[in-house]
């Protein structure tokens, strides 16, 4: 039996904000249907390219910024390392000059009214988020090829089987909770050493730690910038940034220029249960206030719930005493392994289930890692995940204008607080006694995506984006 592949750079993407699927995926899109016109020999001879938006990419595309990733993706710009203080200055030249440099190297006429099209009443079978780049070259020949966004940054080309792609051998390779913990029980590791000995089928251990360190670093960054941040928010909504007015209260109004300082006087502030909470819950107003500005982000697993995960382990950090190297490692590896079960057992795609594939996700993610984190055994990591997942079935994907702001912002400081209620409840728990299996609960999820209405499912058709007075012309 093939098993799919995912590694822990899979599923904790560095990108940019406000959606994995709506923005970080088309972006990844472009790039690789450039680089496939390349291997060609094709790239050069490009003479006019359109782009055709489908289904649940098309209804919330402006909100989530799709048509922008698609244009940068298009000229040749990786999420990883392109200046975000730049996109507007450079989508904002091609719309006035309607020109765009292909892959950096070769300008064509290029009109985002015509030549990006948005089908709002055309879905692709396969998945919600499809996207098709039309290629005219100078020789009068033309091409098509459709992608699909399917969560979480992953990208998929029409046709492809999503997993073969990152195959490799793995020593103990996992598509279940009960594979991952019959592991667990013969080796006698922990869930993230079982996942840096996968990790070693990619990369050494040096790679491997060096390259989660950077993820943690960016999510620091985000964190940081986003508690020290005043404004509203772009997009027409005039949602007000919270979190640094928030930061500046808790703080009593002293600053702190560096990380390190920052965190000691968060952590000399306190342990009261509300100073606590009110500090998980700035940690991910903040990054996810940094997300709905197109700051640069970790995918975790997806972009709008990006804020879930830092939060958590900002509070593991501040709260108990885990700042140390190899606890974040720890943490980080522990919360991909249970984001990747997820991925490969059921979604987390909110345009295939709603936002319990992205919200109740990463909670049970980051429920698992903190208990890890906090000396809790691998059943009693599996049962916190599945706790704050069962208590995530069924919630919905609606955001107000197409935008990941409302009510997406504020569902992440509750996805962040359930995991530490659910590690806790874990860890006070004995997991023989447990009714459910975190299998039980993937599965649930799954059908319950199935069964829900599609309105409800990353459209903007339904629920809060259709019962608050707000005109999608004001966004």
């Amino acid at each position: 039996m093939a098993h799919e592949c995912i590694s822990v750079f899979d599923i904790f993407k560095i990108g940019v904000g406000p959606s994995s699927s709506h923005t970080l995926g088309p972006w990844r899109a472009a790039l690789r249907f450039l680089h496939d016109l390349e291997a060609a020999g094709r790239l050069s001879a490009v003479s006019r390219l359109q782009v055709l938006l489908y289904g649940s990419l098309a209804k919330t595309g402006h909100g989530h910024g799709t048509d922008i990733a698609v244009l940068l993706g298009l000229c040749g710009d990786d999420p990883v390392t392109f200046d975000v203080n730049q996109i507007t200055p450079k989508i904002d030249a091609i719309r006035r000059n309607r020109k765009m440099t292909v892959a950096g190297k070769y300008e064509i006429d290029f009109d985002p009214m015509e030549d990006v099209t948005f089908l709002f009443e055309e879905s692709l079978p396969f998945h919600p988020n499809a996207l098709t780049f039309l290629v005219t070259f100078n020789d009068g020949e033309q091409r098509a090829a459709t992608y699909y966004s399917i969560g979480g940054g992953f990208v998929v080309q029409e046709g492809e089987n999503g997993s073969s792609a990152n195959q490799v051998d793995l020593p103990f390779p996992i598509d279940t909770a009960r594979q991952l913990l019959q592991w667990c029980i013969k080796t006698g590791y922990s869930i993230s050493e079982l996942v840096m000995e996968n990790e070693h089928a990619w990369r050494p251990e040096a790679e491997t730690r060096a390259g989660v360190l950077n993820i943690w670093r960016v999510m620091q960054e985000c964190t940081y910038r986003g508690c020290h941040t005043t404004g509203e928010l772009p997009g027409g909504l005039k949602v007000a940034r919270r979190a640094a007015a928030l930061n500046k209260k808790l703080l009593k109004g002293r600053t702190y220029t560096d990380y390190a300082s920052w965190i000691e006087a968060i952590r000399a502030g306190g342990e009261h249960f509300t100073y606590t909470l009110d500090w998980v819950s700035c940690f991910a107003l903040a990054v996810n206030e940094e997300n709905a500005s197109f700051g640069r982000v970790v995918t975790a697993p997806t972009n709008g719930a990006a804020g879930v995960i830092p939060a958590v382990l900002q509070y593991f950090i501040a709260f108990c005493d885990g700042l140390h190297e190899d606890k974040i490692l720890q943490f980080l590896l522990t919360a991909s392994e249970i984001g990747s079960i997820f991925k490969k057992r059921s979604t987390i795609s909110a345009a295939m289930g709603g936002c319990q594939a992205e919200i109740g996700v990463s909670s049970a993610m980051a429920a698992a890692a903190l208990t890890e984190c906090l000396g809790g055994s691998q059943r009693q990591v599996l049962m916190a995940a599945e706790i704050a997942m069962e208590h995530h079935l069924g919630l919905t994907c609606d955001p107000i204008g197409g935008l990941v702001q409302v009510p997406c912002i504020e569902r992440n400081t509750m996805g962040a607080i359930k995991a530490i209620t659910a590690s806790q409840l874990a860890l006070q728990s004995n997991p023989e006694l447990a009714k459910v299996s975190l299998d039980a609960v993937v599965k649930t999820m799954w059908e319950t995506a199935l069964d829900m209405n599609s309105k409800y499912k990353e459209t903007s058709d339904g629920g809060l984006a259709v019962n608050i007075p707000i005109s999608l012309s004001e966004c």
